[in-house]
C-alpha cells in the first residue's frame, strides 16, 4: 500500500544521514575538548592574574592576564554559538521528520479506516461461508481462502504499523522538547558570558587607564628591556658563530672540511639525526613550561599601553605561575650557562643545527656539556618585582631567528 511505501521510504532516511550524524558527533566532541580547554586556561589565567595584583594594583603582568581571559572567554562564547549552531540543525532536522512521521501517521490511519469500512460492509452484504462455498471450483474456493487470510493480515499489519510510528513519533517528539530546553539554557549561558566579557574589557580599560599614568616609568622598562634584548641577541650569536667555528675545526681535523657550509654548523651524523627530529617535531613540541600563556608574541609589535611605541622580540614571552619550573622542550646538549641583565640567568641548548634558549630564570639546574632528554628541568623561573613570572623562550637555527609559536603544540 501507498502508506507502507511511504513509511517505508521514511525509514531509509532515517539510515542515510548516518554519515552526518557521526560527523556532528565528532565535531561536539571537538566542542566539548575546546570548552574543558578553556576552563583550564581561564583558570589559570586566573591563578597568575591573583598572584601579579598581590604586589602591584596594576602592571603590564596583571593587563596581559586580563588579554589572556578576554581571548578565551571569546573563545568560550563562539564554543557556545557552534553548540547552538549544532543544537539548532538537529533541531530542523527533528522537526522535518516529525513532519514525516505525522504524513504517514494520517495515511495509515484513513487506509485502515477504509480497510475497516470495507470489511464491515463485505459482513453486512455477504456471508463468509456463503462467499466461499459459492466458488465455482475448487480453486477458486482455494483463491477466496486465501483472499480472506490475506485482508485479515494486511489489518493486523496495518494496525502494527500504525503503532510503530506512532512509538517512534512519541520519542522524536520527546527529542525534540528535549534539544529546545537545551538551546534556551544555552542562549542564557551566552548571555551570561558576553556580560562577563563586557566586565573583563572594563577591567582592562582600567588597568590601561592606570597604566598610562605610569608613562614615564613604562618607557624606562621598555628601554631596558630592549636593552637587555640586545645584549642577549649579541651573547647568542656569539655562542652560536663560536659553535658554527668548532664544528668547522672539527670536521677539517676529521677530513670532512667539504661538508661545511659557511655560516652553517657542521652535524655528524648523530646531531643530524638529533638536527632532522627536532625539525620533523615542528608544531608538536612540549611547552618550556607546565601551564602559561604567550604574554608577548614574536616579532614586532605595539605596546600595549604605550602608543606609538614599538618593541620588539626574539622569542615569545610565557606568563607563568611563581615558582615555575623550565623544561627542555626537546633532547639535547647545554651549550651555555650566562647571566645577562634584565635577562636574569640563561640556558642556551643545542639540538643539531637548532638552538634553543631559556631566559629570564631564577635559578638554573644544568651544566654546560649535560646531555638532557625532553621535560628535564632547566631551572626556575624568575618572578620580578611586580609578581610578574614570564620565561623568554627563544629558538634559532643557525643564525636565523625563529617563531617558538609555531614550534609549540598548539594548548
Amino acid at each position: 500500500m501507498k502508506a507502507l511505501y511511504s513509511v517505508a521510504f521514511f525509514l531509509l532516511l532515517l539510515l542515510l544521514p548516518l554519515a552526518t550524524q557521526a560527523q556532528k558527533q565528532k565535531s561536539k566532541a571537538q566542542l566539548q575538548k575546546e570548552k574543558k580547554e578553556n576552563l583550564n586556561r581561564i583558570k589559570e589565567a586566573n591563578r597568575i592574574l591573583q598572584q601579579t595584583k598581590v604586589q602591584k594594583e596594576a602592571s603590564i603582568g596583571q593587563l596581559n592576564a586580563i588579554q589572556e581571559k578576554i581571548t578565551v572567554q571569546k573563545g568560550v562564547i563562539t564554543n557556545i554559538s557552534k553548540e547552538i549552531h549544532y543544537i539548532q540543525s538537529d533541531v530542523q532536522e527533528k522537526e522535518g521528520m516529525i513532519g514525516a512521521l505525522q504524513t504517514d501517521l494520517e495515511q495509515l490511519k484513513k487506509e485502515y479506516a477504509a480497510m475497516v469500512y470495507a470489511a464491515s460492509k463485505s459482513a453486512n452484504s455477504y456471508n463468509k461461508l456463503m462467499f466461499v462455498f459459492a466458488s465455482e471450483s475448487f480453486n477458486q474456493l482455494v483463491m477466496r481462502l486465501r483472499y480472506l487470510q490475506q485482508y485479515s493480515e494486511a489489518r493486523q499489519k496495518q494496525v502494527a504499523q500504525i503503532n510503530k510510528v506512532q512509538t517512534v513519533l512519541s520519542e522524536q517528539l520527546n527529542l525534540l522538547e528535549s534539544q529546545k530546553n537545551q538551546k534556551e539554557r544555552l542562549l542564557n549561558k551566552q548571555l551570561v558570558e558576553n556580560k562577563n566579557l563586557q566586565s573583563l574589557k572594563s577591567q582592562q580599560d582600567s588597568v590601561i587607564s592606570r597604566l598610562s599614568k605610569q608613562e614615564q616609568s613604562l618607557k624606562q622598562e621598555v628601554a631596558a628591556r630592549q636593552q637587555a634584548v640586545k645584549k642577549l641577541d649579541n651573547l647568542i650569536a656569539d655562542i652560536v658563530r663560536e659553535e658554527i667555528a668548532r664544528a668547522a675545526r672539527a670536521a677539517r681535523a676529521a677530513g670532512n672540511a667539504s661538508s661545511n657550509s659557511a655560516g652553517k654548523v657542521t652535524l655528524t651524523p648523530e646531531t643530524a639525526l638529533i638536527s632532522s627530529s627536532f625539525a620533523g617535531n615542528k608544531g608538536h613540541l612540549s611547552w618550556p613550561v607546565e601551564r602559561g600563556f604567550i604574554s608577548q608574541a614574536f616579532g614586532r609589535h605595539n605596546h600595549p599601553v604605550l602608543k606609538g611605541v614599538v618593541v620588539e622580540n626574539r622569542g615569545i614571552d610565557i606568563q607563568t605561575t611563581q615558582g615555575a619550573t623550565a623544561r627542555a622542550i626537546f633532547e639535547g646538549k647545554v651549550l651555555t650557562v650566562a647571566s645577562v641583565p634584565g635577562m636574569n640567568n640563561i640556558v642556551m641548548v643545542q639540538h643539531g643545527d637548532y638552538f634553543t634558549v631559556y631566559a629570564k630564570l631564577k635559578t638554573v639546574s644544568v651544566t654546560p656539556g649535560q646531555t638532557i632528554k625532553l621535560k628535564d628541568v632547566i631551572g626556575t623561573v624568575y618572578t620580578d618585582p611586580d609578581g610578574t613570572t614570564a620565561l623568554q623562550f627563544q629558538i634559532w637555527k643557525n643564525s636565523n631567528n625563529l617563531n617558538p609559536a609555531t614550534w609549540l603544540i598548539h594548548k
